[in-house]
């Protein structure tokens, strides 16, 4: 396998990946429609952060340790199940008494909600470990081109989320309709609480 054909077969999975819809996305979406667009890059600033460093650990051999863990791979685990949970949970909530933000959850920054969702997620981390080492040819530094890989990735991620962000904001007079609104915390606060949920009883 050679550099080149490592990066395009590369490109290919994490694209596809990319694309299928998932909790960043309608965080993302949810994000944009109701706030300032400035707001919605908080959020894919704080998530393409998060894919930064899952890489570089995985980079460094040292999200394989996270993994082997049981201890360390479940408090990490319960942590982004309580977190996912609560958010999802407080935008239901706020779907249900008609308030215009969901509760302390609206008020976090984006780059910090974004952040965490995605630092929490050990899931993420066993996605690395599992994923970059195929894609590494023989007679390269795995640490360089598992950082490349990675920047790779964050640049799809970052160029998917802006057509999001712009898909959000040209609808977002519709989508800030009470009615609509509503609607939408639901299929969000849905969607992260799933997630929340299946983080929760899934195992390492």
């Amino acid at each position: 396998m050679t550099v080149l054909s490592s990066l395009g077969s590369f490109v290919v999975v994490v694209g596809l990946l990319t694309l299928t819809p998932g909790m960043d996305t309608a965080l993302i979406v949810r994000t944009a429609a109701v706030g300032a667009p400035r707001r919605a890059w908080g959020v894919v600033l704080g998530i393409q952060s998060g894919t930064l460093v899952w890489g570089l650990l995985t980079s460094a051999g040292i999200t394989a340790l996270l993994t082997a863990s049981r201890l360390a791979y479940d408090v990490l685990r319960w942590a982004g199940a309580c977190y996912l949970i609560w958010m999802g949970l407080s935008m239901l909530w706020a779907a249900r008494r008609h308030r215009a933000e969901p509760l302390v959850v609206a008020e976090a920054p984006g780059f910090r909600r974004g952040l965490l969702t995605n630092l929490l997620n050990p899931k993420m981390g066993a996605f690395y470990v599992a994923l970059l080492p195929q894609f590494i040819p023989p007679g390269v530094s795995p640490l360089a081109f598992g950082v490349l890989l990675t920047c790779v990735h964050i640049m799809l991620g970052t160029a998917w989320s802006a057509v999001l962000v712009g898909l959000a904001h040209r609808l977002r007079a519709l989508l800030r309709r009470p009615a609509a609104r509503r609607l939408l915390d639901r299929i969000t606060g849905t969607v992260i609480t799933a997630f929340g949920l299946r983080l929760a009883l899934s195992s390492s």
